[in-house]
């Protein structure tokens, strides 16, 4: 155990009291969990954040939305408002958080997008105001425990599984690993498709140590699309970057420009970074920098919705910007027994509800 490690040990003892004790209290019963008529499906994560909740929740926007009509539900972080809202077309990251504001302008009129720190309040009036919903997807609320959902998939990162990582502050988990009893399906993510017979065998034993008996265990990657821009510069690609992110863990971006492209210089801000011109100044410098190799910015889809916004147009008039779309990629067979157990959820208890 490392020095830092040792003297955060007391700390993290005390924070694994006071989130067990809160289980404790639903668990007995003493905090009382709602459970509604609509379906809900809650995506989320022992750890905080980077395990690509968001990536997650559209694929299964994409797999579902031409068949139920869904909502999402998020509690927005990090944006200025407070309480319920539904996104539109004049919301943005400061309204509705920067990835409630991604999955809107994927997704549109196909899916209703909504924010609220009160779950359990937010989804009555879901139901109240965005018309006719089948199903709603929470996003990161596994840890929401006033919410009695209908199916809870957790995932976990293939570089930092939940069963190797330690409780805040020595490690990044928000609550036990023994809480992975909760889940009804786990998805390991980021992945380096396809994985080994060996190392999938190797995930699965290690998770059944806390997952309950039977719960399904599936393995996805991430793939990255062809860059887009998103200024009026139309020119392709070039040869070197400067990566620009605000997400817990630029690395396996890096690694997948590296295959094409030199990195120059990644500029990492914090995840769900707010940006301001002094930012946008210095991505600027930053490009006058190595002006000699005529770089760009890439830059994410969670940190493109923000960097769009007016107050910073006259600066990205002058430097090229792309975004780099990524998408969740599962083996087919896992993608379908995956979809069918989802669906087989949502009609049950629209089944029960008419009942």
């Amino acid at each position: 155990m490392r020095l830092s490690e040792f003297l955060l040990f007391p700390f993290a003892c005390m924070y694994g009291a006071a989130t067990a004790f809160r289980n404790k209290m639903f668990d007995l019963g003493m905090k009382k969990s709602q459970a509604f008529d609509v379906p809900t499906l809650v995506v989320g994560n022992l750890a905080v954040g980077g395990t690509g909740k968001t990536p997650f929740i559209e694929f299964l926007l994409h797999q579902l939305a031409n068949d139920y009509r869904l909502a999402v539900l998020s509690r927005g972080y990090g944006r200025k408002t407070r309480g319920f809202l539904v996104a539109d077309d004049s919301t943005g990251p400061s309204e509705i958080g920067d990835e409630p504001s991604q999955v809107y302008q994927k997704f549109k009129e196909r899916v209703r997008v909504a924010v609220g720190e009160e779950r359990v309040l937010a989804i009555p009036m879901i139901l109240a105001t965005c018309g006719p919903v089948e199903a709603i997807l929470l996003d990161d609320a596994y840890q929401h425990r006033y919410l009695a959902p209908d199916l809870r998939i957790l995932l976990t990162t293939y570089g930092r599984p939940f069963f190797s990582d330690k409780l805040l502050p020595q490690g990044r988990l928000r609550e036990s690993r023994k809480n992975a009893n909760r889940a009804d399906i786990v998805v390991v993510t980021k992945c380096p498709m396809p994985l080994s017979l060996q190392e999938e065998e190797w995930y699965r034993r290690e998770i059944r140590r806390y997952a309950r008996e039977g719960v399904p265990i599936y393995f996805s990657g991430l793939s990255y699309g062809e860059p887009y821009s998103i200024g009026p510069q139309s020119e392709a690609l070039p040869r070197h970057l400067i990566l620009v992110t605000g997400i817990v863990d630029p690395g396996p971006i890096v690694e997948e420009l590296s295959k094409n492209h030199t990195v120059l210089e990644v500029m990492a801000f914090a995840d769900h970074h707010r940006y301001t011109m002094n930012d946008l100044r210095a991505i600027q410098q930053t490009c006058t920098n190595y002006r000699k190799y005529r770089p760009a910015v890439l830059t994410t889809e969670k940190d493109a919705v923000k960097l769009k916004d007016k107050a910073f147009q006259s600066v990205l008039a002058e430097i090229p910007v792309f975004v780099l779309p990524v998408a969740v990629t599962m083996d087919s067979r896992d993608r379908q027994q995956l979809l069918q157990q989802v669906e087989q959820m949502i009609t049950d208890k629209q089944f029960d509800s008419e009942a």
